[in-house]
């Protein structure tokens, strides 16, 4: 355990600005530290270093969920694994709701699906760990129980393989977690299709109190790369709801019930857009509320996590993932810092577009998706002290897609806008730059409408057909596509971008 959670060194900035540099003393048998200037710091780098910086792979920061980008991690992994990857964490659906329930805290799931994602599986223990925190419990509520005292009290086969270090680390935490339950016992835990690594995550969590140290301990046993970085949008140990408001005025508590409501029971989630009903209205926005609240008076404003802001000002390429819209990706960009942050960087901001609709996005083209991305980084709706008042185009969707007071509402709402002559011009290609199509895909690629919105880079990749999810990217295609974005000097240039449709092969 010493040895897993290590401490690390960082790296201080004294306040005259300079670099802290080590420089040997003959009086004295130790070294101390002094400030030098950063211009003299910089220069005294070794031709050795500079030669390394130039090669480095490029770094990306990725905004998703838990479930779509993980089938091309693996192959992002082969070109860098200089990579932020940025996950929501006010998931209340699957086992996750029931840890949530019982245990209050943020919600793991999405964290702990990447994390093992990333995870290493170089080495015949490496597999068997990645196996034994990838278990689901079985649907059968007696049998998902038996299996779990198997696995707490570690006589179950999902141990060998594991060495005694990792075995007694990892069943630790599976133990703490169990007590935390036992202590609860006013509530009844279901384990139905319960994750094991949802469990060791929450018991790591709470024993630590802090979802960062849980990560940083997940990160350890599973042995992802140092460089690659999952990061929680709010770095926080309290519960996050998520609420959505309709154009029709509904408002919907719960990520789970926005985007694939289960009706109470305990299910394996289905998010294909035929597998539940339709919503009443488009989505307007979505924001997090308080975990009792039910209307639009219990919204709340927590904060970005520091580090994903730290990340946006230096990443090389910013990546805004296929999967539900509204409640994996648009969840981490309505927070402040998140849009201003993004807006100033001249860097690739490469939407990744899905290959089919599902319930939160049903009839919307490809300029719907980039005016969802807008609007939620400009806070458009809400609070107006919240709002970063800029603005954005129409909604660019069929007209008999939306209701005649659908229409009223958004043509009010920005006729209002217009009227304030200190909005700041910040306009969608200031936040999306860059479209990468599915090949096949049945989302309309409305071309004109993208045009209009300054967006004129389009790239199709070659898709495959998933039985469940039907059209996806083929995961090596998608990666060459992004690459070669990111290498591109025209987005450094803003200026130099020109309408380019293109298909790009394997």
């Amino acid at each position: 355990m010493a040895q897993l959670l290590a401490a690390t060194t960082t790296t201080t900035t004294p306040p005259c600005g300079g670099l802290l540099t080590a420089r040997a003393s003959a009086s004295s048998p130790g070294c101390f530290l002094r400030a030098l200037p950063r211009s003299r710091a910089m220069a005294s780098a070794s031709g050795a270093d500079a030669a390394a910086a130039a090669v480095a792979p490029p770094s990306l920061l990725v905004f998703s969920g838990g479930t779509a980008f993980n089938g091309v991690v693996e192959e992002l992994k082969k070109v860098t694994t200089r990579v932020a990857h940025v996950l929501p964490v006010s998931d209340d659906g699957g086992s996750t709701a029931e840890i949530v329930r019982v245990l209050g805290g943020p919600a793991v799931g999405d964290i702990r699906s990447r994390c093992l994602r990333l995870s290493d599986e170089s080495t015949s223990e490496a597999l068997s760990v990645r196996t034994l925190l990838g278990h689901r419990l079985p649907l059968d509520p007696s049998e998902a129980k038996l299996e779990w005292y198997q696995i707490v009290e570690g006589e179950h086969a999902l141990w060998d393989g594991v060495s005694q270090p990792y075995r007694e680390t990892i069943r630790a935490f599976l133990v703490y977690f169990h007590n935390e339950i036992l202590r609860r016992s006013a509530e009844m835990f279901c384990f139905t299709n319960g994750s094991i690594g949802n469990f060791f995550f929450a018991g790591a969590r709470i024993f630590f109190q802090s979802l960062d140290a849980a990560i940083f301990l997940f990160s350890r046993v599973s042995q992802i790369p140092a460089e690659s970085l999952v990061l929680p949008v709010i770095s926080t140990n309290d519960r996050l709801t998520l609420g959505c408001e309709l154009w029709d005025g509904t408002i919907i508590r719960g990520q789970n019930e926005i985007s694939h409501p289960s009706n109470g029971r305990k299910e394996v989630v289905n998010k294909d857009c035929n597998s539940c009903s339709a919503l009443p209205s488009r989505i307007k926005r979505v924001f997090y509320m308080s975990s009792e609240g039910s209307n639009l008076l219990h919204e709340v404003f927590p904060e970005a996590n520091r580090t994903v802001l730290e990340q946006l000002s230096k990443v090389d390429c910013i990546v805004y993932a296929m999967g539900s819209l509204f409640t994996s990706v648009c969840p981490s960009l309505v927070l402040r810092g998140i849009g201003e942050t993004i807006a100033s960087r001249s860097i690739p901001k490469v939407l990744l577009l899905n290959g089919s609709h599902d319930r939160e996005t049903t009839g919307l083209p490809a300029s719907g998706f980039v005016t969802a991305i807008t609007d939620s980084l400009n806070r458009t709706y809400g609070y107006p002290d919240k709002s970063l008042k800029n603005l954005v185009s129409s909604v660019t969707v069929p007209l008999n897609r939306f209701s005649a007071n659908d229409w009223r509402n958004y043509a009010s709402y920005h006729l209002l806008a217009l009227e304030d002559g200190n909005i700041p011009q910040i306009s969608p290609k200031d936040y999306v730059n860059a479209l990468l199509v599915p090949k096949g895909g049945q989302i309309p690629l409305d071309i004109k409408n993208l045009s209009s919105k300054g967006i004129f880079h389009v790239v199709t990749v070659d898709s495959i057909h998933d039985g469940k999810t039907g059209i996806i990217f083929d995961p090596h295609s998608l990666i060459q596509a992004l690459t070669s974005l990111i290498s591109d000097r025209r987005f450094v240039e803003p200026d130099l971008l020109t309408e380019n449709v293109e298909s790009l092969n394997k």
